[in-house]
């Protein structure tokens, strides 16, 4: 499996941005998904948004669309996070995970869908608050 490390989380005023990296070691298949998700005390994970490798098919939840861009630097194996317009209710903790896979299209499913259970590899996790 992948060993994934986050940072960039913190405090932010309503309004405000962030922008969140996820570091990511032992890629052995030819195919990723890699997903950021989220969960709120009290509430279920969401996976809020997804990026292929290769291709960078990018997909977000209604949630953060417009707000949130994901990104990728395979240089640094790092996936990114931008994080716009965050709002009290973006309050939670955010972990990125990642899932490889044989062929395009099932990681292409892997983030449309962005199961929480699909996703073998996951990072310890970042707190974002949103608060005045």
């Amino acid at each position: 499996q992948l060993q994934l490390v986050e940072s960039g989380g913190g405090l932010v005023q309503p309004g405000g941005s962030l922008r969140l990296s996820c570091a990511a070691a032992g890629f052995t298949l030819n195919y990723y998904a890699i997903g950021w998700f989220r969960q709120a005390p009290g509430k279920e994970r969401e996976g809020i948004s997804c990026i292929t490798s290769p291709g960078s098919n990018t997909y977000y939840a209604d949630s953060v669309q417009g707000r949130f861009t994901i990104s990728r630097d395979n240089a640094k194996n790092t996936v990114y996070l931008q994080m716009n317009s965050l709002k009290p209710e973006d309050t939670a903790v955010y972990y990125c995970a990642a899932e490889g896979g044989w062929f395009h299209s099932t990681v292409q499913s892997m983030c449309r869908s962005r199961r929480p259970t699909d996703f073998g590899s996951w990072g310890q996790g970042t707190q974002v608050t949103v608060s005045s």
